[in-house]
Formats: C-alpha cells, structure tokens, sequence
C-alpha cells in the first residue's frame, strides 16, 4: 500500500503508518487509504495492530480545503459518516489496537487514538482538539471516546480550550495509558505491540468484547453476556494448550497461536 500511509505485516503484528509529509495533514486520499488499510485488517486479521506516523508531528491535523469544499450540512454529513464509522471499525477489530504519538497528535488523528485499545505517548507528545480554530467539533467520535476515558467535564475542557495537552496529563487523566522516554520511543511501542500479538489474541477479543457490553449497558449487561463470552474460548486452541501448559509446566510458559 502506498500513499499517505502503509499497511506493513509481521507474523501477527500488523504497523499502519501514516507518512504524508511535512504535517501527516488529513485529506480525502488519506481518508480513502485509511479506509482501505482497516478493509484489509478485517479481511486478514491480525493479532495485534500498532498505529504510528512518520515526521516531525503525528499530525498537524486536517486540510482545511476539506472544510472548504463542503457545500452544505448535508456534503458535511456525507463526509463524516465513513469517518465516524472507521473509528468504529478500528474499536471493533478482534485484537488489540495500540496509538504510538511521538510527537504534536491533533484532531483526526488523537480521535483515532481515542478508538484504540491503547495509546502509548513519548514525553514530547501533546494532543489537541482544536476543531474550534475553524468554528467545527469533533466529528470522528473523539469528544465521547474522551469523555469515556476521562470524564465528561475533561472532554468538554479540552475540546471547548482547543489547547494542546502533554502526555504526562493525559496519563493521569487515564486517556494515555503510557508514556515513555523520547529515545527509542518507536521501539518500545513496537515492543509492546508485539508482546500483545503473542498473546492469547481469542481471550483479548474476548475482553474487548466484555468491556463494550459495559459501555453499552453497565455492569448488569456485562455480567449478562460474560459467562458466554468467557465460555467460548474453553473451544479455542489457545486456552486448551495454555491450561495444559500451565498443569505441566508451571505459569507463564503456554506459547499462544491466536487460534
């Protein structure tokens, strides 16, 4: 895949990079890749996916001829619903999805980040939804996916300011998982992409799945639906030789196939 961004497999690992240089800015091509890079996610799954970007910023956000280019509300709508459902589509893949932000991560891309499992910031990353500066909100699903992580009043505050946050706040505000020194930032986000495709990728979907029941529903749907969520995998692979594993050799040894 070539363009703005790419679609790279290792084993069960699979890196979307965006490199659309100088600012990884949205526009309808990147749109159009992004789209095609999660089509083939769903057609090949893999056991884990890392989004990161190449350059000096994660993205300086969208090209403002997208805004420009809209005629009326209804152009506006059209717009924004594959986005809004390729958000979704990247919550629902059936592995674990981890945002690597190196750096500057604002609008599109920090509302991708938001529909990840988990976002990984190096300590110079800041993240921003500055849709303000053009009169818009957020349109990709990023205001309720924060007010998700951090609360509904922080969600207003970020969006409402338009001023960018660092990492080490969005930590504490449990919408970045993890920050990490800026030297061999891009490898530790690979490493611990990787160590999550290693692992028991049914049981992972599994839990995706358990955690959206809560969101759904609360705490009574989830505990509705988790008993036969959590049955199922007694038929996979993975868990059969894991507990196998575990009665011969001890915890921590099972090697998991994701099957």
């Amino acid at each position: 895949m070539s363009g703005p961004l790419r679609l790279e497999r290792d084993d069960g690992l699979a890196v979307v990079t965006f490199d659309s240089p100088p600012l990884n800015l949205f526009d309808a091509e990147l749109g159009r890749e992004l789209e095609r890079a999660v089509s083939e996610l769903e057609r090949v799954p893999a056991r884990a996916v890392l989004f990161r970007a190449e350059g000096r910023v994660v993205s300086g956000g969208v090209d403002v001829s997208v805004f420009a280019a809209q005629e009326s509300s209804e152009a506006a709508q059209a717009t924004f619903l594959p986005l809004i459902d390729v958000a979704r589509r990247v919550d629902h893949l059936p592995c674990p999805t981890v945002f690597a932000a190196h750096a500057l991560c604002l609008t599109w891309a920090f509302e991708l980040a938001l529909a990840c499992d988990l976002i990984v910031a190096a300590q110079s990353a800041k993240f921003g939804l500055v849709e303000k500066v053009v009169g818009l909100t957020p349109a990709m699903g990023g205001t309720q996916r924060l007010a998700e992580r951090a609360g509904s009043g922080r969600a207003r505050e970020l969006v409402m300011t338009g001023r960018p946050y660092d990492a080490e706040a969005l930590e504490r505000w449990n919408v970045v998982n993890f920050v990490l020194p800026d030297e061999g930032f891009d490898a530790a986000a690979r490493a611990l992409t990787a160590e999550l495709a290693s692992g028991p990728t049914r049981a992972h979907a599994a839990t995706k799945q358990v955690i959206r029941d809560y969101l759904e529903g609360g705490i009574e749907l989830a505990n509705d639906r988790v008993a036969e969520v959590a049955a199922a995998l007694f038929d996979t692979e993975d868990l059969k030789a894991a507990v196998g594993s575990f009665l011969e050799r001890g915890p921590g040894k099972a090697a998991f196939k994701g099957r």
